[in-house]
């Protein structure tokens, strides 16, 4: 129950690579769009196999290849602020994908042969870190007749704006990658061009992500950034939605600080109503509570409480914060993320 209180509150609420630093940005319209201009990535359909995660507890995990066979694969999203081109902290991202053989998880029909109803793989989010970033490990996704290759995502500022779009890749260095795979991507290269898709037609200049290889070991990354409305590195987004307001009236969650840290951090927060019961939880990114930070019944006023993550003995790492507040009108949450550092 506690995993699910945690990880319902994350829906509602709002390393090195070998991957060059290239911003991608997404007006479609324009490829000439200076690298420092931030613009809106372009909305695409979130279909037609998207799944309501927001009440989902299952999918706020990194490793989403479950037992899908394909080369590995991690993506990388930068998301970013349009208003100052900055990084958005703690802001939901999901992506879902298709496996090596073009089908979805969670469908059964005709067109999506082999995928049934109660299949969860290739599916999940995760929260952006003080750098905007968030990871997932999964696999290189195939095609199917009428697409080019792509894997969807969806940026959750607030409840009430989100960001839906798609990113997709060079078509060389795609099917060179499916050319050294013969064994498993056995349809073999994909023969959809850009302009030949429904989606991609108008453009990829800001949508095409990078692929690149580790040749240590075989891994491939993508990465791609993405601007979506609101204002980057402690701004409040745009859109404040119904749940945001709610927590309003009760309680403000403030970011830690340092962050990142070694070791210890604070976090602040301020109590709105009176004779509030207050108690911070720490998560790990696949959703596992670490520590929980009873406050006690306290009153109207601001407050900061010190977390030691040397001495709960964890590791560098990203690590989820949540504040559960209860008093007369209900229980109320909010969660952001601290990136613990060596």
């Amino acid at each position: 129950m506690e995993r699910k209180q945690f990880l319902r509150g994350l829906g509602l609420a709002g390393a090195a690579s070998l991957i060059p630093f290239k911003r991608v940005l997404a007006d479609v319209g324009n490829a000439e769009q200076k690298p420092t201009a931030c613009t809106l990535i372009p909305s695409e359909t979130a279909g037609p196999f998207p799944l309501d995660l927001t009440e989902n507890t299952y999918y706020f995990r990194q490793d989403v290849q479950e037992d899908r066979t394909g080369a590995p694969l991690k993506v990388r999203l930068k998301i970013l602020g349009k208003e100052n081109c900055a990084p958005m902290t703690n802001v939901r991202v999901n992506i879902w994908h298709c496996d090596k053989d073009g089908v979805y998880s969670g469908y059964e029909t005709a067109m999506n042969p082999g995928g049934t109803a109660d299949t969860k793989w290739l599916r999940g989010y995760q929260m952006t870190d003080a750098n905007g970033i968030v990871e997932f490990n999964t696999i290189f996704p195939g095609w199917y007749s009428g697409r080019i290759c792509h894997i969807h995502f969806k940026v959750t500022v607030s409840s009430s704006y989100s960001a839906v779009s798609q990113l997709t890749f060079d078509i060389a260095g795609k099917n060179a990658l499916y050319a050294a795979y013969p064994s498993l991507y056995t349809k073999g290269a994909d023969p959809m061009t850009i302009a030949q898709d429904n989606i991609f037609s108008d453009g990829v200049a800001y949508q095409l992500a990078s692929l690149e290889q580790d040749t240590s070991t075989g891994d491939w990354t993508t990465y791609l950034e993405v601007t979506v409305a609101g204002t980057g590195t402690g701004g409040t987004g745009t859109g404040i939605g119904h749940i945001e307001k709610e927590n309003a009236k009760q309680f403000s969650l403030g970011q830690n600080y340092p962050n990142p840290h070694r070791g210890s951090t604070t976090i602040p927060f301020s109590i709105v109503k009176a004779a509030s019961k207050v108690k911070f939880e720490i998560f790990d990114l696949a959703g596992r509570k670490i520590k929980e930070l009873p406050q006690g019944v306290l009153g109207v006023g601001d407050y900061t409480t010190t977390v030691d993550l040397s001495a709960l003995n964890i590791t560098q790492g990203n690590y989820i914060y949540q504040i559960q507040v209860e008093n007369s009108d209900g229980i109320y949450r909010d969660c952001k993320m601290m990136t613990a550092a060596r």
